[in-house]
């Protein structure tokens, strides 16, 4: 058996959640495959679409937000009409045949926009067979997700269930996780003196971790240098800039020769990192908050992107476990303040405590009474499928788009092929008349 996780480049984050699902499916003998849904829409659309997320999230992260918000109060911009769904529906066949190319049986969404693809794919393909589900990694149920229509949803906490039944998803389909996936590593917990230790900082100091996702979001050089003003003796920052190679060289021009900041760029131990930490800084994003919560590190929360992430603010500090400010100034000091209030850090991190591994309970919820019927069948020739779908003939398809009774049928026969714009103009046509064909069907039955 096999499984494919549709994922998507709009930031580490779900590519991670991939990771997670794709060590407990294998740890239960399944193999899995994670790949990008906007790839099968094309190389260009991925790209695109992850540049310019990288570039909202680093450089104008309220614009992003606001974006956000503004899908959330215009629903219909996801309609199967739409320029969005449009777009989103060239992938379908390509994504369907790398599925049947794949022997796929198991198809997993942890991404919004994938699940949207492959609830399309499905209708288009009905004789797929393959279990499905979309996994949400924030603690809101998102803009088109009502768009979605899989076996199964899981949610990080039971209070998202009302969210998810009031968009149509029965309750019997949602399992909650009780958290968001993280990579096994994450559960593997080392003292915080040794891990201290390891990353070369004394035992005894208090030590805050400030990282602001995988694309160094946030003013972290700004931020940096406001703490450094107001920080007690015997405490010492770690700054983690991931991928911002901009923000990375501007804080070792600026905080270089200050023994109390450490500087990284894109950090491979997180979990250390973590397990070091007395307080950790950073943005309410899905993973970096679902990676405190396993490690029981208190956080303070910048709402640096606001968005689905103001979500993960409220329910963190909603419980307990994480506590927040307006503006670097005032993050500067409640961070200061916070480092040396044990009690308080203390109190927070019961507040996080988790012992259920998320990823293994959904692998495990996933393989649950599916009994395995084989990856969809291979289409040989998209012309061939398509026209036999709609009951037409060759001279038929010929008559009804002027194409060449000769040429179609070395289209057909994989003699020749047509330039792919064509193609897809013709499949696009094919598929409406076999949608209206069946709508007839369906009202006759009626």
């Amino acid at each position: 058996m096999k499984a494919l996780i549709l994922s998507c480049n709009t930031g580490q984050g779900h590519n991670s959640v991939s990771g997670a699902i794709s060590e407990a499916l294998e740890k239960r003998g399944i193999a899995a495959q994670t790949a990008d849904a906007l790839a099968f829409v094309s190389e260009w659309a991925s790209k695109t679409v992850c540049e310019w997320h990288v570039r909202l999230y680093r450089y104008f992260p309220k614009t992003s937000g606001r974006g956000y918000s503004f899908t959330e109060l215009h629903p219909e911009l996801f309609d199967d009409r739409s320029p969005i769904h449009q777009l989103l529906s060239f992938g379908v066949d390509s994504l369907y045949r790398y599925i049947s190319d794949g022997g796929y049986e198991i198809v997993i969404c942890p991404h919004v926009i994938s699940a949207m693809m492959l609830t399309d794919m499905m209708r288009q393909y009905p004789e797929a067979k393959l279990r499905t589900c979309f996994i949400a990694t924030d603690y809101t149920c998102s803009p088109m997700c009502d768009r979605s229509d899989l076996d199964l949803y899981f949610i990080p906490t039971a209070s998202l269930i009302p969210e998810f039944k009031a968009i149509g998803v029965p309750e019997e389909k949602i399992v909650v996780t009780d958290g968001i996936p993280v990579k096994e590593k994450f559960y593997i917990k080392k003292e915080k003196a040794a891990a201290k230790r390891e990353l070369g900082l004394p035992e005894n100091c208090h030590h805050a971790v400030l990282m602001f996702g995988s694309m160094g979001c946030g003013q972290i050089p700004k931020l940096t240098g406001l703490i450094l003003k107001m920080l007690p003796e015997n405490c010492m920052i770690t700054a983690v800039c991931g991928t911002n190679e901009a923000i990375h060289k501007k804080m070792l021009r600026e905080f270089s020769e200050e023994y109390r900041v450490r500087i990284l760029g894109f950090a491979d131990d997180v979990p250390t990192l973590l397990d070091s930490a007395d307080l950790f800084v950073t943005k309410p994003g899905g993973l970096s908050t679902a990676e405190a919560s396993v490690k029981g590190v208190p956080m303070l929360l910048d709402n640096a992107v606001s968005g689905c992430e103001q979500y993960n603010l409220e329910f963190f500090c909603a419980a307990g476990a994480a506590v927040t400010a307006e503006g670097e100034e005032n993050i500067a000091r409640l961070c200061c303040e916070l480092l040396v209030d044990q009690n308080r850090l203390k109190e927070m991190s019961e507040a996080l405590k988790r012992t259920e591994n998320a990823a293994a309970k959904i692998a495990d919820a996933l393989l649950s009474g599916f009994k395995p019927v084989g990856a969809p069948e291979k289409i040989e020739n998209d012309f061939v499928y398509w026209r036999e779908r709609c009951g037409l003939s060759q001279s038929e398809v010929s008559k009804i788009f002027g194409i060449p009774s000769g040429t179609l049928r070395n289209w057909e026969t994989g003699r020749t092929e047509p330039p792919e714009y064509l193609k897809r103009l013709i499949i696009a046509e094919l598929k409406r008349v076999e949608r209206r064909i069946s709508e007839r069907r369906d009202t006759k039955g009626e």
